[in-house]
């Protein structure tokens, strides 16, 4: 078989198409993308303050050392794919889907091991555990209401690792 234009195009195709399967979106799905970040290695250090935070969603930007950015704060029901990126250089990062508490001031929260309880606080799915720059995704079918998305890492919640995101 003779290497054309024609062959080289469709081996190229064919690799992208590997390359994003794992986070490939159907015609239809809504896709939100979603970076995770941090300011660096000392963004682990819990101060008594945020550690004090415990489950409440209280939002202070300014004191945040790590979070969640996405680039859609609003959907439509329906199957959602969150792609998933860690822009961290130096920590491990995850998201965890979960419904917001009707009164949406509060987690169920384990103080002694410094991390939201995921079960308690009804785990729709996550992508666990992202090396520094790794990427991944996540599928849901998500009815109307109001979601959060967090790192469970120990601590990260507390640091200001979430988001909250609408389903109409």
């Amino acid at each position: 078989m003779a290497f054309t234009r024609r062959t080289a195009l469709g081996a190229a195709a064919a690799s992208a198409m590997l390359v994003f399967m794992g986070t490939a979106a159907f015609a239809g799905d809504i896709v939100v993308h979603v970076e995770l970040w941090d300011k660096g290695p000392d963004s682990a250090t819990m101060t008594d303050a945020m550690m004090a935070n415990g489950g409440k969603l209280v939002a202070d930007p300014a004191a945040a050392t790590m979070g969640i950015n996405i680039d859609q704060r609003e959907v439509s029901a329906g199957t959602v794919v969150f792609a998933v990126v860690n822009n961290s250089k130096d920590i491990i990062h995850e998201m965890i889907l979960s419904p917001l508490p009707k009164d949406k001031k509060e987690l169920p929260y384990v103080k002694d091991e410094n991390r939201v309880g995921e079960d308690e606080a009804g785990h729709l799915g996550e992508v666990s555990e992202l090396d520094p720059g790794a990427k991944g995704a996540l599928t849901v079918d998500l009815k109307p209401g109001d979601y959060i998305l967090y790192c469970n890492i120990p601590g990260h919640f507390a640091g200001g690792m979430w988001t909250l995101i609408t389903v109409k």
